[in-house]
């Protein structure tokens, strides 16, 4: 392990949660209660060729569970850190690591909340707010870094490492890309870029943008509710400052948010698919394939 993931995994202190235990110790079977119903427009990637499942995460103060899968065959596979929407690690997140590792990566997915509580079997959106609302932006980092170091010792080429994340994992493309110096490339789709700062969340994207490390592609809609095109040009304009011009972000004027989980109504296919051939197109672009 590199003196960087070992700083950032201890990061953050262990506090009467980490002692009590951790909240969630395996992933969802299925979709999230609050996703239900799925959509009959579901994509399902079929694991064949594919070493695929469920795997322990080593970190500072136990184990995160997470969902992975590369190619059956072969090793040093290209990394890419899938980062869950606020409904967690479900199957939709699963099947994206699915997708990824036909392309010939190693996707995994570390459930980011398993300190704070369980959001899978919640359908009332305001008592999910107040678990993510726990999840200091810290802790995130050092999870991610402990799941490159796991990557890198099960068939992982970390050299190769890319991130990509949903809505708010999407603003936690931005902050990975600011936190690990080794990054080669990341795509954010329809995560928020200002925020008011907390001790949790003591800066947003738009903070950041001076400091990624990799170049960002950014996914956004024009039709999004929770995420205005304003803040998207104040992103724009802090990245064009900072003079990241491998940076871009692409907005859909038709697109809602969440148009590329496949399996809600906001699923936009054309979009969806676009930015799907956008994302391959970045990663092999800057190193990572």
């Amino acid at each position: 392990m590199n003196d960087a993931i070992q700083d950032s995994l201890s990061l953050f202190p262990v506090t009467d949660t980490h002692r009590r235990g951790f909240f969630v110790t395996q992933l969802c079977a299925g979709y999230a209660l609050a996703v239900q119903p799925v959509s009959a427009q579901t994509i399902s990637t079929p694991a064949d060729g594919l070493t695929a499942g469920e795997v322990k995460i080593p970190v500072k103060d136990g184990t995160i569970p997470a969902y992975r899968a590369m190619p059956a065959k072969g090793s040093k596979f290209p990394v890419v850190l899938v980062v869950q929407e606020i409904f967690g690690v479900h199957e939709h997140i699963k099947d994206i690591c699915r997708r990824f590792a036909k392309q010939g990566y190693l996707a995994v997915a570390p459930e980011m909340y398993a300190r704070q509580g369980d959001v899978s079997g919640l359908s009332n959106f305001p008592d999910i707010l107040k678990i993510v609302s726990k999840v200091p932006d810290a802790q995130v980092m050092s999870d991610l870094d402990a799941a490159v170091a796991w990557a890198g010792s099960n068939g992982g080429n970390t050299a190769k490492l890319a991130v990509t994340g949903f809505c708010w994992g999407g603003r936690v493309v931005w902050l990975y890309a600011a936190h690990n110096p080794k990054l080669k490339a990341g795509v954010a789709w329809y995560g928020r870029l200002v925020g008011q700062a907390s001790d949790n969340t003591p800066k947003h994207p738009v903070d950041v943008a001076g400091g990624v490390n990799a170049p960002i592609l950014g996914l956004y809609a024009g039709k999004d509710q929770g995420i205005p095109l304003d803040t998207v040009e104040k992103m724009r304009a802090a990245l064009r400052d900072a003079k990241k011009a491998k940076s871009e972000i692409i907005v859909y004027p038709d697109a809602q948010h969440g148009f590329h989980a496949d399996y809600r109504p906001s699923y936009n296919k054309t979009d969806a698919e676009d930015g799907w051939r956008r994302l391959l197109a970045h990663f092999k672009k800057n190193g990572v394939a």
